[in-house]
């Protein structure tokens, strides 16, 4: 038994992210052909590109700004010209900024976090499920969301705000496009270590690990991986599911 996605098409929004980039490593070695979706940073979506090439799988460049619906749009139909149809999407991308208080948070955060959490997930669903539909071979439909969705904690506002509201987008989905066998499901990351932490000496934090059940963090190869079985046949009877990747340090209840 393996996670063997030959024959597969995925997209990667926020590809040259820290998380991104070992998403795409980890979906291109199961088979997968890639879809590079970048914002700014076309050097490093380059670099993923010839990655991708070396592994043996097909890749395609695309700019697109996830919060624009056109610009989805566009994404859409230049991947449809290159590779084809997208069998896996991956809303994996997502607006950063400075985390304060409700008080003291600009606005514009709410709106940076609601666009990049719910709208780009709701443009990413238009624009690729009705080709899942229309090609009957099922759909892989993956949102990176976050343990803090749960734990809610100070000075977290705008992002819990984003998260919860994309959670309910994709129970939702779920539920509608579940009888065309696309299945609908979220990752949500712990602190999760990274190449910047490798680089940087950052990987442990006491105080955050003794409070995981596991005593460590995790990281972005352990996401990616988990990201890999959602988006293969092993996972096709899991759909509208939130899959906490945090070492338990949050738990869903029943």
């Amino acid at each position: 038994m393996k996670l063997d996605l030959t024959g597969k098409t995925a997209l990667v929004t926020g590809a040259t992210g820290d998380l991104g980039r070992v998403m795409v490593r980890t979906l291109a070695s199961c088979g997968a052909d890639i879809v590079i979706h970048y914002n700014q940073n076309a050097a490093k979506a380059e670099a993923l590109r010839l990655e991708v090439g070396a592994l043996g799988r097909r890749a395609v460049i695309v700019q697109a700004d996830i919060t624009d619906s056109a610009s989805v749009t566009a994404m859409k139909d230049t991947v449809e010209q290159t590779l084809g149809a997208v069998d896996i999407v991956v809303a994996n991308a997502v607006i950063q900024y400075q985390w304060t208080s409700v008080l003291e948070q600009p606005l514009e955060d709410y709106t940076s976090q609601f666009e990049s959490c719910v709208m780009q997930s709701v443009y990413l669903a238009k624009a690729f499920i009705p080709g899942m539909i229309e090609h009957k071979q099922g759909g892989r439909f993956i949102g990176i969301n976050t343990e803090c969705a749960m734990q809610n904690f100070a000075n977290q506002s705008a992002y819990v705000a984003g998260k919860r509201g994309m959670d309910g987008v994709y129970r939702v989905l779920a539920r509608e496009v579940g009888e065309h066998q696309i299945t609908v499901n979220q990752v949500a990351p712990g602190w999760t270590i990274s190449d910047r932490d490798r680089d940087n000496g950052t990987e442990h934090s006491e105080g955050y690990e003794r409070t995981v059940p596991l005593k460590r963090r995790g990281t972005d190869q352990e996401i990616a991986n988990a990201v890999a079985f959602l988006a293969s046949d092993l996972s096709s009877f899991i759909t509208g599911a939130y899959i906490p990747v945090s070492g338990g340090n949050v738990m869903p209840t029943i």
